[in-house]
């Protein structure tokens, strides 16, 4: 019964979590060159969508997570529908500037089917392997968790997204270029991130005075509460 109890930060973390993920999806089309890697706009933010999810997993545990999950993948089916069905309407003729709107809203279907499906998989992948990996390392080790996750998750979503997205219009070698590059990048975020990760989930464990272990949670992604 995790999700019904009262938490403090918890709604607040869920907002800030959704804004970090709406606008990674705004930045997501342009690609960036560094040295020989490729990176999408997406990935230089969207990483921390991961570091949210760890934080969810490991201090409210799995249900927490799946709602924080859940209220993004809605959130981001609405940014792709209003701006394709805005990008669509017919433009003021006094107003110059829809080419410049098309360009940071024009969402291709399959580029929101892609993102969807990546999202929805790697972060509850994410969410699954943390939970079950604090009950493995019985709380200690922090960092294994946090890590380990990310290694699932993040190879989850890189590959389904770029797949998904690109297959059949980009050549193999570049998305492969893209997969390995963006998946190195993200998991090097992740450990990169780790102090920082420690002292917020101290934090919050000590002011929500919580420890959440998932023994018995029901870990399907369609279940409504625990």
């Amino acid at each position: 019964m995790h999700e019904q109890r009262r938490f403090r930060y918890l709604d607040h973390l869920i907002h800030v979590f959704v804004v970090v993920l709406m606008v990674s999806n705004l930045v997501g089309p342009k690609i960036v060159a560094v040295g020989p890697f490729r990176i999408s706009g997406a990935q230089l933010l969207f990483p921390i969508t991961y570091i949210f999810g760890d934080i969810f997993t490991e201090v409210y545990g799995y249900a927490a997570s799946r709602r924080a999950i859940w209220t993004g993948f809605f959130a981001s089916a609405l940014l792709s529908v209003m701006a394709m069905i805005t990008v669509a309407l017919p433009p003021a003729p006094d107003w110059p500037h829809q080419e410049a709107f098309e360009t940071v809203f024009h969402f291709v279907p399959r580029m929101v089917l892609a993102s969807l499906l990546a999202y929805w998989a790697g972060e509850f992948s994410n969410a699954f392997v943390l939970a079950k990996l604090k009950i493995w390392t019985k709380g200690r080790m922090l960092w294994v968790r946090t890590i380990g996750s990310t290694v699932v998750g993040q190879f989850v979503d890189t590959v389904v997204v770029m797949i998904v997205a690109f297959g059949g219009s980009l050549s193999r070698e570049l998305i492969a270029n893209l997969i390995v590059s963006g998946y190195l990048a993200k998991v090097l975020y992740e450990a990169a991130a780790t102090p920082l990760t420690y002292a917020v989930v101290g934090f919050l464990k000590r002011k929500e005075g919580v420890e959440i272990f998932d023994y018995e949670t029901d870990f399907s992604p369609f279940r409504a509460e625990d």
